[in-house]
């Protein structure tokens, strides 16, 4: 049987695959050489993507699921940050705009403690329109760094990356092309963007979504804390003995009941247990890597 895509023969097919690979190949910039700060053996970003009931409103979902997105503005992230406070880990919450206007309190609660707002775009969509994409970010970010008062450095989204660099937004964490941090290059060749990956095997909502996404019964997944417990352990003892980066994908909706904050609370104190583990903002993780590892000395070194 032959394949065919787009009216390719087989043949056909696999040269323009290899093409596409060689070309995303080449947007994608290894650090080489990274150092963390002295006595850092692993940088641990915990991240939260604070979109409270926008993705449900937007997907049409029924009020029982939009529900839950409710609950992690009034509950869920208040304990997040209860718990990551009393540990001393400040976290980066990736903030759609349209939140500033429906949990204000919970992001000036975040900025008091000194915790970072990052973008993560105006109600959760990036729209096709050029003008319309360009209105959404500059309101997004306009809001958040009304109440942040500082400048929002810092995008988890699909907006052009010429766009970001305009609007003053210098790294991402939105691909999981690679397990460390990398720069990523736009279609040009340039607007070089900084990408803190994160992987779907540390998304809270993978282990614990019931109605995720309107998915089917057979899709549904609510496992035991204790067995998450020890998979994200895993990951960080293997990243922990490569001196390599986690990031962690929370939802204030899904992270936010108690059994799983208490279970991310014991997760971070045996953490603690181990030397050189950094748990900075991403913010701060960024500004390091700018300035030991620009991007201008990665290209030299390719």
């Amino acid at each position: 049987m032959t394949i065919q895509s787009e009216g390719r023969p087989a043949e056909a097919e696999f040269a323009h695959l290899l093409a596409v690979a060689a070309r995303q190949r080449a947007r994608r910039l290894p650090i080489d050489g990274f150092r963390y700060p002295a006595g850092v053996r692993i940088a641990v970003n915990f991240t939260l993507d604070f979109d409270a009931m926008l993705l449900r409103r937007l997907l049409e979902e029924p009020a029982g699921q939009r529900a839950k997105g409710e609950f992690g503005g009034r509950v869920g992230v208040w304990r997040l940050l209860d718990m990551f406070d009393a540990n001393g880990v400040k976290v980066t919450l990736f903030t759609p705009g349209r939140i500033c206007e429906l949990y204000p309190a919970a992001l000036q609660r975040a900025v008091a403690a000194g915790h970072e707002l990052a973008d993560h775009m105006w109600q959760h969509e990036v729209p096709e329109d050029p003008e319309r994409e360009e209105a959404h970010l500059g309101r997004a970010i306009e809001a958040l760094q009304a109440i942040a008062g500082r400048p929002i450095t810092g995008t988890r989204s699909s907006h052009t990356p010429a766009l970001l660099r305009r609007k003053g937004i210098v790294y991402n964490s939105f691909t999981s092309a690679l397990y460390r941090l990398f720069y990523e290059l736009d279609g040009t060749g340039g607007n070089a963007m900084l990408q803190l990956p994160f992987h779907y095997a540390l998304d809270d909502a993978m282990y614990f979504s019931f109605g995720w996404l309107a998915t089917p019964n057979a899709a549904q997944r609510i496992m035991d804390v204790d067995e998450v417990f020890e998979i994200w352990w895993a990951a960080f003892e293997h990243q922990y003995k490569a001196g390599g980066y986690l990031n962690f994908l929370l939802h204030p909706f899904v992270s936010g009941h108690a059994l799983r904050v208490d279970m991310l609370e014991r997760l971070i104190r045996r953490m603690q247990t181990l030397p050189g583990v950094w748990f900075p903002t991403c913010g701060e993780l960024a500004a390091h890597v700018f300035e030991n590892h620009p991007v201008q000395s990665v290209q030299q070194a390719m």
